[in-house]
């Protein structure tokens, strides 16, 4: 299992609908909107690097509003 933060910044005004919208997609666990540079924080699981590539590149960067995105793999060390 391949777990990962994926920070977001979104349009003006757009926080609370895009971490509501995502927080219904398969394999997100958590989404909030946050203070800061980024604008809604996520928390992703998939089974593999690839599959968690699928779910950033054609899920989350699909939803309206959203303006850039970051990836951050956990890792294990």
């Amino acid at each position: 299992m391949v777990y990962a933060y994926i920070l977001i910044q979104t349009e003006v005004g757009k926080a609370a609908a895009v971490a509501s919208e995502i927080s219904t997609i398969p394999g997100v666990t958590t989404s909030e909107d946050v203070t800061g540079p980024y604008d809604v924080i996520v928390r992703a699981q998939a089974n593999d690097v690839d599959e968690l590539g699928q779910l950033v590149v054609a899920r989350v960067q699909s939803v309206e509003g959203i303006t850039r995105t970051l990836t951050c793999p956990v890792v294990r060390l």
